[in-house]
Parts: C-alpha cells; structure tokens; sequence
C-alpha cells in the first residue's frame, strides 16, 4: 500500500473529535489506536473491539510516523 492509500484511512474533520485524525467512518482516534498498541493490545484484539481492519491500525502507525518526520533545527 502506498503512502496515499494509508492517508486516505485518515481524516481530519474540525466537527469530529475535536478535530483530532480518525480512522475514516469512525470516531476512533489515531492516538486511541496507539494507545491500545501501547498498551500490548494486538492487531487482532484492536479489531474485535473496534470495526476497523488491519490497513486502519497499519494507516495509524504511518500517519503517527509521518507527524515525527521533521527536521529539527538546531539553534546555536
């Protein structure tokens, strides 16, 4: 999957979740997932109790990996 398809599961939506990144069609939070992952939840525990599929937990990690990504500047 490319880097746009895993995008893609993303939303950001200002009306929902505090405008926090979801999984599309849910109000499950990017940083929920990672927090259940965190936590030792597996793939498969996440996806019993949440509808989502593994492309949604693997767009999660990407996005959260995408967010630390930056150049960091250092001042002298």
């Amino acid at each position: 999957m490319t880097d746009k398809n895993y995008l893609d599961r993303i939303t950001l939506n200002p009306e929902q979740c505090g405008g926090r990144p979801c999984i599309c069609g849910t109000r499950l939070r990017v940083c929920d997932i990672l927090e259940l992952l965190a936590a030792g939840a597996s793939f498969e525990e996440v996806m019993e109790d949440y509808p989502i599929e593994q492309d949604d937990i693997l767009a999660a990690l990407h996005y959260a990996a995408r967010q630390t990504d930056h150049v960091v500047l250092k001042v002298a």
